[in-house]
């Protein structure tokens, strides 16, 4: 499985239903113009028997971080740190759920970061969990900031550790 970035032209975007509105509509309206501007990054893996069939997405771009935010550990060892990698989106058809899709887009979207951050530096990886996907989130390492459950962080060095030696 390879994920590769929306192409408009390509992608039947309007087929595409996770049954969380936001998340379709995005995908739909927002992706292709926000990759234009060079906000954000949306991936897609492809249905390999009809391509134009997208499975899911992750959307990643750069996020600004309040260090007060986090743990005074890791307040204290990134005190000057202001941003941090955002998986801003991430969903999955729901004809294709149940088949391991999203944690592979999660990993994938992960590694992708873990590139870029041994380009451009930064500490954390964060997601705004959507629609009660905390608990998948923190199944693989992600920690809640304290005074927000849906908002959800790991550290590149905990991606670096479990996942690092895959790249």
């Amino acid at each position: 499985m390879n994920t590769v970035q929306l192409e408009k032209a390509k992608h039947d975007r309007n087929r595409f239903d996770c049954g969380i509105t936001p998340l379709n509509n995005y995908l739909k309206v927002m992706a292709s113009q926000q990759a234009k501007k060079d906000n954000t990054r949306t991936f897609v893996l492809e249905d390999k028997q009809c391509p134009e069939h997208i499975i899911g997405y992750y959307t990643l771009t750069m996020t600004p971080i309040d260090i007060q935010d986090l743990p005074p550990k890791l307040q204290k060892k990134h005190y000057n740190v202001t941003s941090g990698g955002l998986i801003a989106r991430l969903a999955v058809d729901h004809r294709y759920k149940g088949q391991g899709f999203g944690e592979w887009l999660l990993i994938d979207a992960l590694r992708k970061l873990l590139m870029a951050s041994e380009t451009v530096a930064f500490p954390v990886v964060i997601v705004d969990a959507k629609d009660g996907a905390e608990s998948f989130y923190e199944k693989y390492g992600f920690t809640a900031f304290k005074d927000a459950d849906n908002k959800l962080f790991i550290t590149i060095a905990d991606i670096r550790a479990s996942i690092g030696e895959l790249i």
